[in-house]
């Protein structure tokens, strides 16, 4: 691939429920996943080429011969959020991803919100669309999984228009990557299943219909591996900084994110076994205070913020890139890019 080179304002308002109910794209039929123990290996590597085959859908490695063994179920993706400038930077981050999944190999992508700054789009004919999606991302040839963060809710980030969710989910039938079937909904690949969630809904409290959802559908995963996206952080070193405590701001109710905390310990801590989010500009790995569940922060898709948080990490940078995964046997590895495709950082999780 050739390279192309506010304090978040928030109100209480009085709102309606949107009432969105969460699609099953290929659900499981069988219960609830057990507890997970980890065996943690960290390292800050130089880029290693040498894992160059690539996996689809079909959830397995492509074997280089036949060795009478079935091959370890295998799915690859990147995550990335906070991207939708339609900037130099969020080419630039494409174009990376093109060529770390050209190498390595990438079955979609998950898209964490904050799709189309500063206010969303007005409908599914929106200039944006191409301006902001559709040409940044031309040459990666994968679905992109979306969920919406606060300024696709327009308001100027105070994500206070829930009437415009429904938009994004009607481009679905207008668009060959993006991928939105609903609100909030699973997909499953392989030997994972994947919840993309609407933490907007959550942060202005109208998470009630979308808890019960989570609830039944984690007790239908039958899949080794779990994980949850979304656009609101459990943990962050950026200026939004943890759920409870936004912005610093821990005594304000609503604008201290304290329905994201409530939502992610009651519901998702030690029953994924990952959540990524977005909405802090940057690229983080939190070290975890959820038993048997990781936390990855990976909102640089386009620009970037500082870092000045006193959370513990296992990495962090104030650089445009993005995160890719792979869920291997009971393998998780992650690895974070900058813009220009230089490998910052792998961990490996052993399930």
């Amino acid at each position: 691939m050739t390279p192309r080179f506010p304090l978040l304002l928030c109100v209480v308002v009085a709102c309606s429920d949107p009432g969105a109910g969460g699609t099953v794209l290929k659900a499981s039929d069988t219960a609830a996943p057990g507890e997970d123990t980890d065996t943690d290996t960290d390292t800050a590597s130089p880029i290693d080429s040498g894992n160059t085959d690539s996996a689809g859908d079909s959830g397995a490695d492509s074997g280089g011969g036949d060795t009478g063994e079935e091959p370890e179920p295998t799915v690859r993706f990147v995550a990335l959020g906070d991207a939708g400038e339609g900037n130099t930077e969020q080419f630039a981050v494409a174009d990376a991803i093109g060529a770390v999944c050209l190498r390595d190999g990438c079955d979609f992508a998950l898209y964490l919100g904050d799709n189309f700054y500063d206010s969303g789009v007005d409908d599914t004919g929106d200039s944006q669309w191409d301006a902001k999606f559709e040409l940044p991302y031309a040459e990666l040839d994968f679905p992109f999984y979306p969920v919406l963060g606060n300024h696709d809710y327009g308001g100027e980030g105070i994500g206070w228009e829930l009437w415009k969710g429904s938009i994004y989910v009607d481009y679905t039938a207008q668009s060959d990557k993006w991928t939105m079937p609903d609100l909030y909904y699973t997909h499953v690949h392989g030997d994972a299943t994947f919840f993309g969630l609407d933490t907007t809904q959550v942060f202005w409290g109208f998470g009630a219909d979308q808890a019960d959802w989570r609830a039944d559908e984690l007790a239908r995963v039958s899949t080794t591996w779990t994980v949850a996206y979304g656009h609101h952080p459990y943990l962050s070193n950026g200026p939004h900084g943890n759920a409870g405590s936004y912005e610093g701001l821990d005594w304000v109710p609503i604008v201290n994110g304290a329905a994201i905390q409530d939502f992610v310990e009651d519901g998702l801590c030690g029953r994924v076994d990952l959540y990524i989010d977005g909405h802090d500009h940057s690229l983080q790995w939190p070290q975890s205070t959820c038993a048997g569940t990781e936390f990855m922060v990976s909102g640089a898709g386009a620009k970037t913020t500082e870092l000045d948080g006193g959370n513990g990490t296992w990495f962090e940078a104030e650089i445009e890139g993005f995160v890719w995964v792979e869920l291997k046997g009971r393998t998780l590895t992650g690895v974070f890019y900058d813009l220009n495709g230089v490998e910052l950082f792998r961990r490996t999780v052993v399930k």
